[in-house]
């Protein structure tokens, strides 16, 4: 069994770029992840990392080597987990980073199912739309909305659904009705996340900058303050379900409104996840798979 000690280690630095980052994540100290490393190079007779004082990467064998020996232990870890998986309690703290009404209202409560099957578990969610580095804050993956844009992150769709335009009956009895995105521009808009909002015009998606005197990245305090006549609002459909029942909100301009609002879950690498983040990753896609996408 000599000849795989090491290769853990040496897969981690690989896809992690360092020796303290794959310490975080196998949990262990640098210096047994350059020890490990080392000797297997001595085992090998080749080099498979190139040092310097400010980063580490891959030489040509070990580019060849890393790309045999990432199946071998993404392998053995499902293995491992499929054998204990039903007679493993699941503990320790899964830390969720979370942004939007979506994750407020309906990932999270998903989350609250799978702790009571899990009683040992804890859950720690950060609400909050901040850049997370996962290996720093410790974060075990995380829900965001909208278009993402760091392609070094894996991130798989939890759902789609439409937008909607709304307002207050107050409000469009005092600023009237809009019949066109354009002439939004003359009304106030309670801004989320951007004050570009997005519709589809003749066919064409099509940016249209707005203006407002109300602001907040928290959508439940978006939705108080549309129902309050403060503005109209654009944000996903399901934001507005119940206020539009109970005839709190209007929608409007409903043939311009884009599809495809989309919400993600969003991890570094899966591979060496604890068991519980890859349980509860698939979870809630298994959760949301049951929803109606757009």
């Amino acid at each position: 069994m000599d000849s795989f000690e090491g290769i853990f280690e040496f897969v981690a630095v690989a896809e992690s770029g360092g020796f303290s980052a794959a310490a975080k994540k196998l949990g262990c100290s640098t210096s047994h992840i350059s020890r490990q490393v080392s000797r297997l190079e001595e085992r090998l007779g080749s080099r498979l990392l190139a040092r310097t004082t400010r980063q580490i990467s891959l030489t040509e064998n070990g580019e060849f080597y890393y790309q045999q020996c990432k199946y071998l232990v993404n392998g053995l870890q499902q293995a491992n987990e499929q054998v204990t998986q039903q007679q493993y309690q699941l503990n320790g703290t899964l830390r969720v980073s979370a942004a939007g009404g979506f994750a407020e209202n309906f990932v999270a409560p998903a989350l609250m199912t799978f702790a009571k099957d899990h009683p040992e578990l804890s859950i720690d969610i950060d609400f909050n739309s901040r850049m997370v580095n996962f290996i720093e804050d410790g974060i075990d993956f995380a829900i965001r909305y909208g278009e993402l844009n760091d392609s070094n992150l894996i991130a798989r769709k939890l759902i789609s659904r439409s937008m909607m335009l709304v307002a207050s009956p107050d409000y469009l009895a005092k600023y009237g009705t809009p019949n066109h995105p354009n002439q939004l521009k003359s009304h106030r808009c309670i801004l989320a996340n951007s004050d570009h909002w997005t519709f589809n015009i003749d066919g064409i998606k099509q940016s249209i900058k707005v203006s407002g005197n109300w602001q907040s990245n928290n959508s439940n305090v978006v939705l108080d303050a549309c129902e309050q006549g403060l503005g109209i609002a654009y944000m996903p459909d399901s934001t507005f379900t119940e206020s539009i029942k109970q005839n709190k909100l209007v929608p409007i301009l409903a043939p311009f409104c884009i599809t495809g609002a989309t919400s993600w879950i969003v991890y570094q690498n899966k591979q060496f996840m604890p068991l519980r983040a890859r349980l509860a990753i698939d979870y809630l896609l298994e959760h949301f798979a049951k929803w109606p996408n757009e």
